[in-house]
């Protein structure tokens, strides 16, 4: 088969590694792709949003099969486009995608497929949410535990967690009248604030048969314990204990099949990959948020486990014939993704610094380097995003496999780089009984 991949970041490095595997891989391609991707297949100068190149370049040279990646193109209604011109395209229409792309869109179908999320209002402007929340929590000092959301694509950054009102009210104003977020900011969405667990969920479905994939566990927040602003993932790890198979049939009776099934009652079928952000809370898990494409980075540790070509599951899934095909097999240890950032992520970061360590990372046993913010430029590897690298790794245990990714971590240098120190210490935490 002929593929493209469509996108720049960790995961669509993930994405093409897994796909170059395929015995049935003739030729892949990756659009705009990276430093990394171009280890996998030949990279495009097309921009992922360049709906018009990409289905050019796919009549051009006989694609079998697009992969979108990223939600940006999904929501610009690649699929669709593609689907037209008789092209085979792996993700949601853009009918469906608004479940990523609108957070109303999304809380109205999750009230509407009575799934369980947070209570919530939504507002189409920064006065009538300023008045909500002073008439709710009239005294300034009052602990105001609420979740402000931007409606629109944010590169995972558009969500402001909040314990006091006027922690509330000034993102309200970032959000409303100082545009931080651009159109993305209204309408916004304010909800209550969840506690528990928080992990991820993917399935993958043809709109009628599901396949839930490992449990993972993002880390938002930008450092250790969970502290600091949002983030698009600082890593991820997958299996997590925290969800069993009980939990999992339970997340796939409450919350996958009857959205799925509402969808399909809409007329707005899905087909591709339904992430599920969950929080685990005392009475249950809720949903947080859902995406349409594969999370980044909990992409890269899920398919680092993915013993089945992974090919024929894309396929299969566009081809409405999920059912059809072998279980999916899974390595059973676990996998860890650390990822290494640029200085001043997830505000303004630095760019152009060069990479070094990488080959000594990728000698690392059961090391795999998937990169995200990189290209290439005069022979030497360079930076070009905030989220730079996702060092992931293999290990006979969880504390095993977090050690495989931090050698790799520590091999790789440029200045500025970081990341957090403790990904999957809450999967040891809750092992000893802690949360």
């Amino acid at each position: 088969m002929r593929v493209l991949v469509v996108g720049n970041g960790g995961r669509e490095h993930a994405l093409a590694w897994k796909i170059s595997q395929s015995p049935r891989l003739k030729r892949l391609w990756i659009a705009p792709g990276n430093a990394g991707t171009a280890l996998e297949g030949e990279n495009v100068d097309i921009a992922a949003d360049d709906i018009a190149g990409i289905v050019a370049f796919s009549k051009k040279e006989s694609i079998d099969l697009v992969v979108v990646g990223p939600e940006l193109p999904l929501s610009l209604g690649l699929v669709d486009v593609l689907a037209k011109e008789k092209i085979k395209a792996f993700g949601p229409s853009r009918a469906a995608a608004q479940l990523e792309a609108s957070k109303v869109t999304c809380k109205l179908l999750l009230r509407q497929a009575d799934v369980p999320t947070a209570e919530y209002q939504s507002f189409r402007d920064a006065d009538s949410a300023m008045r909500y929340v002073k008439a709710r929590y009239p005294g300034e000092r009052d602990k105001t535990p609420l979740v402000v959301k931007a409606d629109g694509l944010a590169s995972g950054k558009g969500v402001i967690v909040c314990s006091r009102r006027e922690q509330v009210l000034d993102a309200i104003d970032r959000m409303g009248r100082k545009n931080e977020f651009g159109k993305a900011g209204l309408p916004m969405v304010i909800e209550e604030r969840l506690e528990g667990q928080e992990v991820s969920v993917l399935a993958i479905t043809d709109g009628r048969t599901i396949l839930p994939l490992p449990a993972a566990q993002d880390h938002k927040a930008a450092y250790d314990g969970d502290q600091g602003p949002n983030t698009g993932g600082m890593g991820a790890y997958s299996p997590t204990p925290v969800i069993d198979e009980e939990l999992l049939a339970t997340v796939e009776d409450k919350i996958l099949i009857p959205s799925i099934h509402t969808m399909k009652r809409n007329r707005k079928p899905f087909r591709g990959v339904l992430y599920a952000g969950l929080m685990l809370t005392p009475t249950g898990p809720k949903v947080l948020e859902y995406n349409v494409r594969f999370g980044d980075p909990e992409c890269q540790p899920i398919l680092m486990r993915l013993k089945s070509d992974l090919l024929d599951i894309l396929e299969a899934t566009v081809d409405g014939r999920l059912d059809e095909i072998d279980t999916p097999v899974w390595d059973p240890r676990p996998s860890i993704c650390v990822v290494m950032a640029s200085a001043g992520y997830p505000g303004e970061y630095t760019k152009g610094e060069e990479i070094t360590g990488l080959e000594a990372a990728a000698n690392v046993p059961d090391v795999k380097v998937f990169h995200a913010g990189t290209s290439r430029k005069d022979g030497k590897v360079v930076t070009t995003g905030g989220r730079v690298l996702g060092v992931t790794a293999l290990g006979e245990s969880l504390a095993n496999a977090k050690l495989n990714a931090y050698k790799g971590v520590q091999a790789i240098r440029w200045p500025g780089a970081w990341c957090r120190k403790d990904i999957s210490d809450k999967a040891s935490a809750f092992i000893r009984g802690g949360e």
